[in-house]
């Protein structure tokens, strides 16, 4: 059944279809020739994700060069006997793999929710009589029925129909179901308006169809799809690729120590045994054991405060990516709009009303130039009975639970509900007054629905539709007193036009009386059946109002964002403009693209458009997944969102893939990084202000944890090669490292955000993790530990104490100017002095705690037994804490001359 126009059946004629897959419409297959071809082609099924097994994924969490040191650094504590330490360390290591293990999603799961989409059974015609199959045995060229409530079981081409609807918004974004029609489209028909084909997964909401199926299992759109997550790449997030290298260079700056104090230990004729164990214990003091868990547990705390404000995460490090954004690719409906319709414009009469209120919720009301209008029955029959055809000629419900309205039936009418409610009307009274005795169901050749209605003088007509079909069907027009009047075709035609110019949906109302109590399709040429024109009802999905602010915000903080969606361009235009995604002033962003567009725009022109354009309209889910490959290839770093099948690839591909949580599909979440609990766009902005303060918070850590490091590692260095006694032990170390990582550092992931965090540019995506400045305050604090724990090393011993006790006075220096300095890091650019000293009182906490715990290893036997500690003089502690001040003072005065600096527009080095 392949054909070089396998992907063009849309634009096949009916009988060219039929004859290219050998089938018979009213027939269908033979039970041979469908066994036959089910061994062809195969079940129809997705083929699963490529497995990767648990152990590999497991063992891949180990793959990373900080995770190596630490490895190195727990073999070498084991081989130097020293059990416990090994232990802690490889523990650490231990935990932070499980938990990457655990939060790590897998693309199977995705590709497995696909499965689910298929439908389990299907009705077909095959040796000429109907019956019923397993879905998985449908093969090319069978002839499936469709109704109401089945899933499309297939890919097919339509070979009839009668008033099909069918629900294409998890694989197009079309909002609104989809109204289907047999015949020939042309070639180029973007998948989203092929009005002539039926596509797996998707759900028929009203009418009947016949179809033949051209595609199966792998090849449907479905199976595209499925395709295209399997092989989308995972990309690394800003966050690993940063630690990763920062990882590398300090495995490499600690071998080269490390190896530096081992040679010019033994150019100075010392034991290589003494040399080499006090070149592990400079490796050891080096390494950052709590690294890796200080920024597993930072991420994690991102997510729980995330998650309080709607946003679920689902990988780790998507936390951080959040931070790095400099793109948001939204989908337009339920996202940035309310997903429900809402009537906003009425034209009744020549006259303009507005309606208050968003959504299926009754409440609001109608406004004549800023003012209420009360009771239209008495003030305005046009309005009125505008007003009351669309809810009379109307088949679905509103229904409101637990304080939410929604709609049973289709999403237009229950706007036309909710309009007509905001004016008094009381649904159940009219409905008795008015009772309905016949219908002309809606069709879309006909392009409008009739109700017959009777009433205590006889029988009442009410039509709504298409403006252009219903004004046809009208010869007169009805003025605000009721009476009627004649009708000016052309200025209703041109009302109608200026509305959907603004991206609204129009619908046309009218009316007629008539003796007859059965409704037959009017003859718009009879004049005996012509109708009276009521007026127009215009509706869009509105906007939230809380993205208007959001969208603004992400403005301020240098986030582009842009609106790609498988709605009108006219209408995802409308709503960019209102909420500011495209503004005035943006001249070159003014340009909207459809998918047609888009897929005649060369490679070098769609990366352009990509970074130019600000909505994409009516697209491809291929075509979202090239959009975020090419922003990528630009060097942005782009957050993706979306509910349906169709989003699925680009969600994966983007470096942060954002799902919505109450309408979308399971595919889409499995698929992502992120789900919003709220559908709600204004929760991405606050993800990302979370996720810029947890990249703030790890850069405080890494700022206050990578001085005590190479601070030993300096003191250890300088020892050796001053040919002198070790002023700390690999042991006294590994407790410096682990408790003050813990009890100190830990404590700066529940640092609250700073001011401003939203009013700054993202930081450049090839931006070192660790700026200019904050290298300079490192390196210059690790020379302070190393000036004041030797110098009261060797004066301690000086002075006549024992090597333990000087050994401690060194170790206790450490944990107090390490305290004073976690104070200066709480903000890398404002002043201690300046931030509230309970904003964050895990602080105070923290420091009480490391103090508690230094005391037990100054104080206890136990703890000298086995840190070879030794208790201190009042003395000892009152030149400690009077060096930690004298840090605190200094730090703070290098912070108020950067403050300067960039006061006086200085340039200062990417990512200070």
């Amino acid at each position: 059944m392949e054909t070089p126009l396998k992907d063009l059946w849309h634009h096949l004629h009916h009988d060219e279809v039929l004859e290219t897959l050998d089938t018979h419409e009213q027939h269908g297959l033979t039970e041979q020739q469908a066994r036959e071809r089910l061994a062809t082609h195969g079940p129809n099924t997705l083929t699963a994700a490529r497995q990767t097994s648990w152990l590999k994924r497991l063992l891949l969490q180990f793959h990373n060069p900080l995770i190596y040191i630490l490895l190195i650094a727990s073999a070498v504590t084991l081989a130097l006997g020293e059990y416990i330490d090994s232990a802690v360390i490889f523990g650490v290591v231990l935990i932070n793999a499980v938990i990457g293990f655990v939060q790590e999603s897998k693309a199977e799961d995705a590709i497995n929710a696909l499965k689910g989409m298929l439908s389990s059974s299907a009705a077909v015609v095959r040796d000429g009589s109907r019956i019923t199959i397993a879905a998985a045995d449908l093969v090319p060229g069978d002839i499936v029925l469709l109704a109401s409530g089945d899933k499309v079981p297939a890919d097919l081409r339509l070979l009839s129909c009668r008033d099909l609807q069918i629900d294409e918004s998890a694989l197009t974004g079309e909002s609104v179901p989809v109204d289907k029609q047999p015949g020939q489209l042309a070639r180029d028909t973007v998948l989203a308006d092929r009005g002539n084909m039926g596509f797996a997964g998707t759900l028929v909401t009203y009418g009947t169809g016949r179809g033949v199926v051209i595609g199966t299992g792998d090849r449907t759109e479905t199976g595209k799809i499925a395709g295209m997550i399997n092989d989308a790449v995972t990309l690394e997030t800003p966050l690993t690729r940063k630690i990763n290298a920062f990882s590398r260079i300090l495995l490499w700056v600690i071998l080269v120590l490390a190896g530096i104090t081992f040679g010019v230990g033994l150019l100075y004729g010392q034991d290589w045994v003494d040399t080499f164990i006090a070149a592990v214990a400079l490796a050891v003091a080096a390494i950052p054991e709590g690294l890796p868990a200080v920024v597993t547990i930072t991420l994690a705390i991102g997510v729980r405060r995330m998650a309080l404000r709607n946003a679920i995460i689902r990988k780790l490090p998507a936390v951080e990516t959040l931070g790095s954004t400099t793109v948001i690719c939204s989908d337009k409906t339920g996202t940035l709009t309310e997903n429900q319709m809402t009537v906003q414009r009425i034209i009744a009469a020549d006259t303009e009303f507005e309606l208050t209120g968003s959504g299926y919720n009754p409440e609001g009301r109608i406004l004549r130039d800023g003012s209420p209008v009360e009771a239209p029955a008495a003030h305005h029959q046009a309005l009125y009975h505008c007003l009351l055809a669309g809810l009379l000629s109307n088949d679905s419900e509103l229904v409101e639970r637990d304080g939410r309205w929604s709609v049973h039936g289709d999403p237009t009418e229950g706007a036309l509900i909710a309009s007509a409610l905001k004016a008094g009307f009381d649904r159940h009274d009219m409905r008795g007054r008015l009772h309905r005795v016949d219908v002309i169901p809606f069709e879309s050749d006909r392009q409008y629905m009739a109700t017959l209605h009777r009433h205590d003088e006889g029988h009442r007509v009410y039509m709504k539709g298409s403006a252009e079909r219903v004004i046809a069907h009208c010869n007169r027009a009805m003025n605000a007193e009721g009476e009627r009047v004649p009708i000016h075709r052309e200025q209703l035609q041109a009302q109608a036009e200026a509305l959907a110019a603004q991206g609204l949906r129009v619908l046309a109302f009218a009316m007629g009386e008539t003796d007859a109590n059965r409704l037959d399709v009017p003859d718009p040429d009879k004049d005996e059946d012509r109708l009276i024109f009521l007026g127009l009802q215009a509706m869009i999905d509105p906007p939230r109002e809380e993205v208007i602010h959001s969208v603004a915000l992400c403005r301020k903080a240098g986030i582009r964002v842009k609106m790609i969606t498988g709605d009108h361009v006219l209408t995802a235009r409308a709503i960019a403009e209102r909420i500011g995604i495209i503004r005035d002033e943006d001249k070159d962003q003014r340009r909207a693209l459809t998918g047609r567009q888009l897929a005649e725009l060369p490679p070098d022109e769609l990366s352009k458009a990509a970074d130019q354009v600000s909505v994409f309209a009516r697209v491809a889910p291929e075509q979202k997944l090239r959009l975020v490959e090419a922003l990528q290839a630009r060097g942005h770093v782009v957050a993706m969102t979306g509910d349906g099948v169709n989003d699925a690839p680009a969600l994966k591909r983007a470096d942060i893939g954002i799902a919505m949580g109450i309408n979308g599909t399971e595919v889409s979440r499995d698929a992502s990084d992120m789900v919003l609990a709220d559908d709600n766009f204004s929760s991405i902005e606050a993800a990302v202000e979370e996720g810029r303060n947890v990249f703030d918070n790890l850069i405080k850590f890494i700022t206050w944890v990578l001085p005590t490091n190479l601070g030993q590692g300096l003191v250890i260095m300088v020892a050796i090669l001053l040919g002198l006694t070790l002023p700390v032990l690999p042991v006294q170390a590994l407790w410096l490292n682990m408790t003050t990582a813990v009890f100190l550092g830990l404590m700066l992931a529940f640092e609250p955000r700073e001011p401003g965090i939203m009013a700054r540019a993202p930081r450049r995506p090839d931006a070192p993790i660790l700026s200019g400045e904050i290298i300079g305050r490192i390196f210059s604090v690790s020379a302070l530990l190393l000036v004041g724990a030797f110098g009261l090393f060797q004066w301690s011993l000086a002075q006549g104490a024992s090597l333990e006790e000087a050994r401690t006075l060194a170790v206790s220096l450490f944990v107090v100017v390490q305290s004073f300095f976690l104070l200066n890091c709480r903000s890398l650019s404002r002043s201690v002095f300046r931030t509230h000293p309970f904003s964050n009182p895990w602080i105070w906490w923290g420091i009480g705690a490391m103090w508690m715990v230094q005391l037990l290893f100054v104080y206890t036997p136990w703890m000298n037994l086995l840190f070879q500690s030794a208790p201190l003089s009042l003395q000892h502690w009152g030149l400690i804490l009077g060096y930690g001040v004298f840090v605190l003072l200094l730090v703070e005065l290098e912070k108020g001359l950067w403050r300067r600096w960039k006061r006086e527009g200085n340039p200062v080095s990417a990512g200070s």
